[in-house]
């Protein structure tokens, strides 16, 4: 939900044309099978098609990025986790995307508690959602994603930092 204008104190204009685009991220992870869900891009998909990736999505302005987490979580698999029950594990930083010409961080976050049975709830972007072996991840993979998860999977207890395309 989007924060009333009415209740900030005046502000300067943006400082730039254009910002960067903020997205989340989430890893769900199933710690007792150690399998990750994943979805990969169909067909139809505006870019990365046939790749498989994390649940991820844009932020909405003034969305908290917690929340914008467990909105698109919902919205493509339709699990639901509670924003306490998300740990940051990773920040990419790419320079340039399709739909974010002055580049994308994406807070990337790992789940190991939800409700709901996993779906895919949108087919008209992916062609499916698979629960996949953390030890066998596909090789066709959206790298952002991929460095993410790789990050997340090697069990370093920092929050790793992934950045793309600044040189």
């Amino acid at each position: 939900m989007p924060v009333d204008d009415k209740t900030r104190p005046n502000s300067l204009p943006p400082a730039l044309d254009s910002m960067t685009l903020l997205v989340a991220a989430v890893i769900v992870h199933d710690r007792d099978t150690d399998r990750v869900l994943l979805l990969q891009r169909g067909p139809n998909a505006k870019f990365a098609r046939g790749l498989w990736h994390l649940p991820v999505g844009k932020s909405e302005p003034g969305e908290p990025v917690t929340r914008t987490a467990v909105r698109e979580l919902y919205e493509e698999t339709g699990l639901t986790v509670r924003p306490e029950d998300l740990d940051v594990v990773h920040i990419v930083h790419v320079a340039w995307g399709v739909e974010a010409p002055n580049g994308f961080l994406t807070v990337v976050f790992a789940a190991q508690e939800w409700t709901g049975h996993p779906e895919n709830r949108e087919p008209h972007k992916h062609a499916q959602l698979r629960w996949v072996d953390a030890t066998a991840l596909p090789t066709e993979f959206v790298r952002s994603d991929l460095s993410a998860l790789r990050a997340y999977l090697s069990g370093d207890p920092r929050t790793g930092l992934s950045a793309f395309d600044w040189d």
